[in-house]
């Protein structure tokens, strides 16, 4: 079964964060914050504006920044995804 965003949706696996700190300091799973990086699996068909289907910037396979807060968390088949509007994207990390 696959998940298919709706319009201008995109959805997200979070890239893990580091484990140590910079000063080589182990970092408990209970104090890591969440990622602010992901990449993209899957992107919805565009925002229909007036009739007409604007495509998305992003597409699958990009890594993007995104808000703290921003989006809905999901658990689909075991993992813990991020849905969220292409507006919420700040940003896309180059190679």
């Amino acid at each position: 079964m696959a998940i298919t965003p709706l319009n201008d949706r995109v959805l997200l696996k979070r890239v893990a964060g580091e484990e140590k700190s910079a000063g080589g300091i182990i970092i408990p799973d209970t104090a890591k914050e969440k990622p602010q990086e992901g990449k993209i699996i899957a992107v919805g068909p565009g925002k229909l504006e007036k009739g007409e289907r604007l495509a998305l910037t992003v597409k699958v396979g990009d890594r993007v920044l995104f808000g703290k807060y921003s989006g809905t968390e999901v658990n689909f088949g075991g993992e813990e995804l991020v849905l969220l509007r292409e507006e919420e994207i700040f940003a896309v990390i180059g190679e």
